[in-house]
């Protein structure tokens, strides 16, 4: 059994909620807690169907998680790598308690409208796919991260969730400064000393420390810092962190409203979920603490502000958009349902965007890294298009496209990118499903069946390891 760190559990002392000998009792038994996020965008007819969607599966469900519309507790962990319609984008793999951002945001903005939201450290991307399906149609997230090799993860968990009005972006916090008043919503889940996580992360003990505490509270005020300028006045600023150090927390909710102009926010929060509602000591700004013996799930902290500063926001010019040419349209309309989509070129690949995005899209790529957006559709080549994963575990797909039924077992051969040979009655392009879930394309040749699931994506574990 690992050992709390002495002074983690002393700077604790006092802090509304914290009981230390319930708390070490918690960290003591050893026990785990799984939750998954339920992907309503990939459930059959617009709706989900808990029934539907884990018949066969290798979990179950233990009961719901009363701050999420979406989230399930599970009765035990089990392999996800071996479950297709994980791979599928069915849903996310995702900590419970940080799971309530979704009453944060359902209680700081009107999510009906559209919206500029900032995802601002997002890898891997549970908040981001989390807030797409919280936010409309017609909003758009930009889902940032400054770290290159995280951003590619991130991106491949923005495709796999089938999201069209997502723009993937690779960024230092300061960049966003070259876009004033830019953003109605931004949510920082900021790096921090991470003491939240000791139950899951034996390691996270031994890295723990009062100076690392210190050091992440001055990065979390110079990513504050600059980011802060391209929230537009009145807009709201979602912080949160998975540190039980009130230097982290509380001193930072104090700093942000004392000296970065902010308004601190009361939630209304359920007494049953068990949730520490505290007040930071200076300016008594509402906190949100999440403790593993009063909440199931880890440890987490959250605090919402609107911003009260009056500082001008640029108005942005629209720029032409490089559009798809008829041809191209024509040709894509053979894949994909069109309707008043907009299609965009980037090269020789078409993507699409919701035609509220556009203008967002070509501000952002004047002034941001942009690693990805809206929805890949393929590449033109020689007056054909051969297309994109993301458009296969997208919800834009034709219902015209052949597709081919496969069994678990095929379905994990596919995975893995190996060879499957499932019954076809055609040669060309055909989507391979699971239990009606797309998981990718096959091309059907006369003698024989290429694989096109992305090799950076297939299941590299077996079985039995």
């Amino acid at each position: 059994m690992a050992v709390l760190p002495e002074n983690l559990l002393v700077s604790l002392t006092g802090i509304q909620g914290f009981d230390k000998k319930a708390f070490e009792k918690v960290h003591a038994c050893g026990e785990q807690v799984t939750s998954i996020r339920i992907n309503p965008s990939k459930m059959d007819n617009g709706e989900w169907s808990m029934k539907d969607l884990f018949h066969h599966s290798p979990f179950t469900i233990h009961e719901k998680i009363p701050w999420t519309a979406y989230g399930y507790y599970l009765s035990q962990r089990p392999s996800f790598t071996f479950d297709p319609r994980f791979h599928a984008g069915c849903y996310y793999v995702q900590e419970a308690s940080s799971m309530f951002l979704e009453v944060a945001l359902k209680q700081t903005v009107d999510l009906s409208q559209p919206l500029k939201v900032l995802d601002l450290c997002a890898a891997p991307g549970g908040k981001s796919t989390h807030i797409q399906s919280l936010i409309s149609s017609q909003s758009i997230l930009v889902s940032n991260e400054v770290i290159k090799s995280r951003a590619n993860i991130l991106k491949q968990n923005i495709i796999k969730w089938g999201s069209e009005n997502v723009i993937v972006t690779n960024n230092d916090p300061q960049h966003f400064s070259k876009l004033p008043g830019f953003f109605d919503v931004i949510v920082v889940d900021a790096p921090c000393s991470g003491s939240g996580l000791f139950r899951k992360d034996a390691d996270a003990i031994s890295e723990w420390s009062a100076d690392a505490v210190a050091l992440c509270c001055g990065r979390q005020k110079r990513i504050l810092s600059d980011i802060l300028p391209a929230l537009k006045n009145d807009g709201i600023l979602i912080y949160s962190t998975c540190s039980y150090s009130k230097e982290e927390d509380e001193d930072i909710a104090d700093w942000l409203v004392q000296e970065q102009d902010m308004e601190g926010i009361k939630l209304s929060v359920d007494a049953f979920w068990g949730i520490v509602e505290t007040a930071s000591p200076i300016s008594e700004a509402s906190c949100y603490r999440f403790y593993p013996d009063q909440v199931k799930g880890e440890g987490f902290f959250i605090a919402c502000f609107k911003k009260k500063s009056q500082a001008t926001a640029i108005k942005y010019k629209p720029v032409k958009p490089d559009l798809a040419t008829a041809k191209e349209k024509t040709l894509a309309g053979e894949w994909m349902n069109i309707n008043d989509r907009i299609l965009l070129k980037h090269h020789d690949a078409i993507f699409t965007l919701p035609l509220s995005a556009v203008d967002d899209f070509y501000i952002l790529r004047a002034t941001q890294n942009i690693q990805y957006a809206g929805t890949f559709i393929g590449q033109v080549i020689r007056d054909k298009i051969i297309p994109d994963h993301a458009l296969a575990v997208s919800n834009l797909i034709s219902n015209k496209i052949k597709k081919v039924a496969l069994n678990h077992d095929d379905a994990i051969r596919y995975l893995q990118k190996g060879e499957i040979n499932p019954q076809v009655s055609s040669t060309g392009w055909q989507l391979v499903s699971y239990q009606n879930k797309n998981l990718g394309w096959i091309n059907v040749l006369p003698n024989r069946i290429n694989n096109y699931y992305p090799k950076e994506l297939r299941i590299l574990k077996h079985r039995d390891q």
